[in-house]
């Protein structure tokens, strides 16, 4: 059984835990928790204006692992930049739908918050990514057309845009 629901300070380990390890040892960024002071306030950095951050969790136990992450960044405009999407390795795919779950309730809080634009990038690194994206139609963009006020990371190479109703 898998809930979302938005963040709460008492999974900020589980968060640190889920995200560090899919970026460093799986796919070989070089990032650290002191490079993403968001991770340490993300009520601060993510859940203010109309930004938010979710969690996916696994109850099978009762434990509420966290299993999955995803935050909206509002940076203006009616624009927000999806960040830190990371879905632990063993939930990923349809057969757990994590990550469309994840996707789903993010689009749905920057459409009701009157959103237009939600801007992400990623590295080129993670192809699966690409392809979730692209199916859940974002389009490629080139880094020249992002707005200047989009918060990029340094390891960020490719970005995507998809324009909400």
């Amino acid at each position: 059984m898998i809930r979302i629901q938005p963040y709460d300070p008492l999974y900020q380990q589980g968060v640190i835990d889920t995200i560090l390890p899919i970026q460093q040892l799986e796919f070989k960024v070089p990032v650290t928790l002191a490079d993403q002071p968001d991770l340490l306030d993300i009520p601060g950095f993510y859940q203010s204006r109309s930004g938010s951050f979710w969690v996916a969790l696994a109850d099978g136990c009762g434990t509420g692992e966290v299993v999955g992450t995803i935050a909206l960044r509002d940076f203006g405009g009616g624009r927000g930049a999806l960040r830190k999407m990371f879905v632990k390795g063993f939930y990923r795919g349809p057969q757990h739908g994590v990550a469309a779950r994840l996707l789903g309730e993010l689009l749905r809080h920057a459409q009701a918050r009157g959103m237009r634009e939600v801007y992400l990038g990623t590295t080129s690194a993670m192809l699966g990514a690409h392809r979730f994206y692209e199916k859940h139609g974002f389009e490629l963009i080139d880094a020249t057309q992002l707005p200047a006020e989009f918060p990029r990371m340094a390891v960020d190479t490719r970005f995507y845009l998809k324009r909400l109703p």
